[in-house]
């Protein structure tokens, strides 16, 4: 019977599969790790106090794709190419999504509407990385291989998801509500695209990989399709709403260390 619970223990349990599936999720943490390093750089004056918590985050995130390295490290894997269609972080900026990557590299301030972009995706993109966490750590925390980078990397994301709906709600309350409602119904309707379209790429060279009977591969893909028609038809509004959370301040003070990761 396929589950979540044994794709992932067929993807950890081969080499190929486990390199492919961590070489993708470190190229991912390092790319928001440098995104979130350049806002922090260039925030303007007026949100100047957002800038520590900013950087806190990209140092999570560069902490995670230090894990992921590392988790191939212990194994004696190198890390592989990570092919161009299972790359969500740039396939979400080829959409509009977010601050494009030219923005970041250039040495002007950005406005404070491009914080509220910036806030705006990483509340959506955040969630989707909390949930696939939870869902992970449920069946995996105690992995004796994954299980302590598992636990250490969601405990992170809900600290990320919780400092998006702090600050998002702070700078509602200061007058940029509207904007933060459109922005995060376009950036949800945009992820839930690029989620399938990647997540039907990464299975389809996790089943080249695996060698996947075409049934089984087909199964997966209906599966799929099957998210994101639920997540096109009502799924997604669980991505745009904005609470208090119960962690405040979650990304005040330095990041939390992850020993034996180096």
């Amino acid at each position: 019977m396929l589950s979540a619970r044994s794709l992932f223990q067929e993807i950890v349990d081969d080499d190929a599969s486990f390199q492919l599936f961590c070489s993708i999720a470190a190229s991912g943490e390092s790319q928001g790790g440098w995104e979130n390093a350049r806002i922090a750089a260039l925030v303007p004056d007026a949100l100047r106090g957002l800038a520590p918590k900013i950087a806190r985050h990209g140092a999570d995130e560069d902490k995670h794709g230090r894990i992921f390295r590392a988790l191939l490290r212990n194994r004696g894997l190198p890390a592989v190419p990570v092919p161009p269609e299972t790359d969500y972080t740039m396939l979400l900026e080829r959409r509009g999504i977010g601050l494009a990557h030219d923005k970041l590299r250039r040495e002007e301030p950005l406005s404070e509407e491009d914080v509220v972009v910036y806030l705006a995706h990483s509340r959506v993109t955040e969630q989707r990385a909390a949930d696939q966490m939870d869902m992970l750590l449920r069946h995996f925390g105690d992995h004796p291989e994954v299980g302590k980078a598992l636990r250490v990397i969601s405990h992170d994301e809900d600290n990320h998801l919780a400092y998006c709906h702090e600050e998002l709600l702070r700078l509602a309350r200061a007058g940029h509500g509207r904007t933060i409602h459109r922005l995060l119904r376009s950036s949800a309707l945009a992820e839930i695209a690029v989620y399938r379209d990647v997540s039907l790429a990464v299975m389809d060279h996790m089943g080249r990989l695996l060698r996947w009977p075409a049934p089984k591969a087909a199964a997966l893909a209906a599966g799929i399709r099957a998210v994101y028609a639920y997540e096109r038809f009502s799924g997604w509004h669980r991505m745009i709403g904005l609470h208090q959370p119960e962690r405040t301040d979650p990304l005040g003070g330095r990041p939390a260390p992850a020993p034996g990761f180096a």
